[in-house]
């Protein structure tokens, strides 16, 4: 590593307090009744039914239809889609075959203050039929309902993929958000034909969810490809609104609700200020063994693990752009917790490399050099192994699509799919927070320590650990 400055450490704290604070409250604004947030915060976080409660709904087909097994299962799995693109990984799905009856169970949005299974029933998302149409018209049924009137162009099954793209403004640099769409072999044709008969007029192709028109974007292209957009007033939220409702796909019948209900957390009321509580006294506890037993390093060690907790909330809340929030689940705070201990493990590991190196007699910035080398190897070797073993139990217990499964599929495809949202939550927050201890506890804490070490107030070895029986 090259020399590090005196300014270092200030920086490196700076980033980790901004880093926290920003997780911990989040970045919004408010204009009247509109909330507008750019940076997810602990707030934001979805808490799974075992902390919180949530609701048990049932669906059934909506008039007549007698499902089959194969469309109660088709079914099933559109619903499934649509609580994952919600970043709602624990819910509880399952077929009463006889009856026709999907019953799903999944928890309360974040921030519910208000605590309606109905509402929570129309946040899971409308399950209804994705018809694309030749135009706008619409026209009313016997009952007097408004329908669509235009001929199918697509349905759900001919998009292969949705997703969100942007285009920035040269002038005033804003973006500009859309909806992609990656057409499949069958809806490639379909959709060639459609753009080519609309494009000379730049007529309409909308987009209905049963009788409800969500987009109708204008044809300003032939598509040939299979890949188009669809342009509008889109914010990220609305555009990855509009394309999960599309990756969710057809279902196929329309569905009704039949019933619905409130969970009670299985951990019982209270429990999440209990385990918030607990936790904030255990760390406590850690921070000030660690500086009792390792001075300045532990003082270092204590930043960087703060650090580390915020990195593992973050990466939960949605803080990062690249990254959807997840439901956390006790088992999602077991896997915290379980990377906490390997981070103090580390910070342990390291110092007790530095005492040695400083007991031998090496000077202090020879001695910090090397302890900082001879302790990562064991690091490396006991994250590493903590890692694999995370993306095995997101790749085995996650939805298939994930990059998890998709990278594991030659090995589970003998085994089948399976979904188990609260093991996927270990897996995610134990790999994430293995993640943020290479990055805490070993890369910041070796810049904080080394930048330390040129101040002449600092130079003293019992400051870390020299002299000190051990």
């Amino acid at each position: 590593m090259k020399k590090v400055k005196k300014p270092v450490f200030f920086l490196v704290f700076a980033v980790i307090a901004i880093f926290a604070i920003t997780t911990l409250i989040g970045v919004s604004t408010q204009n009247g009744d509109i909330t507008t947030t750019y940076v997810h915060g602990v707030k934001d976080i979805r808490l799974g039914i075992d902390i919180q409660g949530g609701v048990d709904v049932t669906f059934e087909p909506a008039g007549d239809v007698d499902a089959t097994d194969e469309q109660m299962d088709a079914a099933l799995e559109k619903i499934k889609t649509r609580l994952v693109s919600q970043g709602i990984n624990d819910s509880d799905t399952y077929v009463d075959y006889k009856s026709d009856r999907i019953i799903v169970r999944f928890p309360w949005q974040a921030g519910e203050t208000d605590f309606d299974p109905e509402q929570a029933v129309k946040e899971l998302g409308e399950t209804a039929e994705l018809t694309f149409r030749y135009g706008t018209e619409t026209t009313t049924n016997d009952d007097g309902e408004t329908v669509p009137a235009g001929e199918i162009v697509l349905t759900g099954d001919d998009v292969k993929s949705a997703g969100t793209g942007a285009t920035q403004d040269d002038t005033t640099k804003e973006a500009t958000w859309m909806v992609t769409l990656d057409l499949n072999d069958s809806g490639k044709e379909k959709f060639y034909n459609a753009t080519s008969a609309l494009y000379q007029d730049n007529g309409q192709i909308s987009i209905w969810m049963d009788n409800t028109m969500i987009s109708a974007p204008s044809v300003n292209a032939v598509i040939s490809d299979g890949k188009a957009t669809i342009s509008g007033n889109f914010t990220y939220e609305s555009a990855k609104e509009l394309a999960d409702k599309i990756n969710a796909g057809a279902l196929p019948f329309a569905l009704e609700t039949t019933s619905f209900k409130t969970i009670s957390p299985t951990m019982g009321e209270g429990a999440l200020n209990a385990m918030v509580i607990a936790g904030l006294i255990t760390c406590a506890f850690i921070i000030i063994y660690m500086i009792a037993l390792y001075r300045l390093l532990g003082v270092v060690a204590s930043l960087c693990l703060i650090g580390q907790i915020t990195g593992m909330l973050a990466a939960v809340s949605g803080w990062f752009g690249f990254m959807d929030s997840n439901t956390l689940t006790i088992p999602g705070i077991a896997g915290i917790i379980l990377s906490i201990g390997m981070g103090v493990d580390a910070n342990i590991i390291t110092g007790e490399r530095i005492r040695e190196e400083l007991r031998r007699g090496k000077p202090l910035d020879g001695a910090l050099q090397s302890g900082y080398s001879r302790a990562f190897s064991a690091i490396f070797d006991g994250n590493l192994t903590g890692i694999i073993v995370s993306i095995i139990l997101m790749g085995a217990f996650g939805t298939p699509d994930s990059w998890c499964a998709k990278l594991l599929h030659p090995l589970f495809q003998f085994f089948g799919a399976t979904t188990e949202g609260v093991i996927y939550s270990f897996g995610y927050t134990l790999l994430v927070g293995l993640i943020m201890n290479f990055i805490m506890g070993v890369f910041a804490a070796r810049l904080m320590t080394m930048s330390l070490s040129k101040f002449k107030c600092f130079q003293n070895k019992k400051l870390y650990g020299g002299g000190l029986n051990g």
